[in-house]
């Protein structure tokens, strides 16, 4: 009977080891899935840090150079434009002052020509080699002047000849008068 209490007691402790047993190849199954669960998290990790890792060198080498040439050529762009664009800006308000000035003394010709007087104007017209008139105006003035010019050239000969017969003649003036 002692033999038959230690071996129900045996029995009992060996139903117990084997639950416990049974329970601890539970716990270590799923310890396990989990392991391997972190296992694959932990290769997916480490493959995407050997991804981002060889992209990141692959940029140092490549992309990082690119950059920094690009940015070497715009600062010297930039040193080029901080030099040259007063040298610019002064050319180009000098240009548009310029052309504004004259524009200026144009105008004010304009009005000097066009206060003055008649027979000023036609005098400047005429006798000036660069009046502010046109072309075709100066040619007709000067064409017109020398018809005029001309005919009284032709009246005044005329007019001496007919005086140098008269004293010829030995005429008194407005005794007879010559025709």
């Amino acid at each position: 009977s002692k033999l038959e209490a230690a071996l129900k007691k045996m029995s009992k402790q060996a139903a117990q080891y084997e639950f416990q047993m049974k329970e601890l190849e539970s716990q270590l199954s799923q310890s396990l899935s989990n392991f391997r669960a972190i296992d694959s998290l932990f290769k997916e990790a480490s493959t995407g840090i050997k991804r981002n890792y060889k992209r990141a060198e692959r940029a140092l080498h490549s992309q990082i150079p690119a950059i920094e040439t690009s940015l070497d050529e715009s600062y010297n762009t930039l040193s080029e434009l901080a030099q040259t664009l007063p040298k610019i800006r002064t050319k180009d308000i000098r240009v548009v002052y310029d052309s504004g000035r004259e524009k200026a003394q144009s105008l004010v010709m304009d009005l000097t020509w066009l206060n003055t007087s008649f027979h000023e104007r036609w005098r400047r017209t005429i006798f000036m080699p660069n009046p502010p008139v046109s072309g075709r105006w100066k040619a007709f003035m000067r064409f017109l002047f020398a018809i005029s010019f001309l005919l009284c050239c032709t009246v005044v000969w005329v007019g001496l000849g007919g005086a140098y017969r008269a004293y010829r003649h030995k005429l008194v003036w407005g005794e007879r008068l010559m025709s």
